[in-house]
């Protein structure tokens, strides 16, 4: 089931207003996301266009959360952060996602919650790029 006005549905334009698609996981679609204030923060969206986890079987839960995990192993692996915060939202979109936040100590937004899209930093296509092929060598 897929949205026309859903980013994670759809990509193209109305995906790259925030994320960049990384690649295909069992059961989601792991992006990176454009703001940067947290470097190496990431998407896991699920396959389908479904707005809650109690909308999916007992399995897909399973392996959204194992696709969840396999991207934070690799977040860990390629950047090294002192924590990952998980956010699950989805009030406007409605699409069953997480956000994929690394935490830095002495660094922006440590020991807070972080901010949904705190437009400070922004990077080249060469920076995202790069950024990408970090994630996808540890995944």
């Amino acid at each position: 089931m897929k949205d026309n006005n859903c980013g994670y549905c759809m990509r193209g334009e109305l995906l790259e207003q925030f994320g960049i698609y990384i690649c295909e996981l069992d059961v989601s679609s792991l992006i990176l996301f454009k703001e940067q204030s947290h470097p190496g923060r990431c998407i896991v969206a699920y396959k389908d266009h479904v707005s809650e986890i109690v909308n999916i079987s007992d399995d897909d839960r399973n392996a959204f959360f194992a696709d969840v995990n396999r991207a934070a192993k690799a977040i860990h692996a390629a950047f090294h952060p002192d924590k990952i915060n998980y956010g699950a939202y989805g009030d406007t979109g409605c699409h069953l996602h997480m956000h994929l936040v690394p935490k830095y100590r002495d660094s922006f937004e440590w020991g807070g919650v972080f901010a949904m899209n705190p437009g400070k930093k922004y990077l080249t296509e060469q920076e995202y790029s790069e950024m990408i092929q970090k994630i996808k060598a540890n995944l």
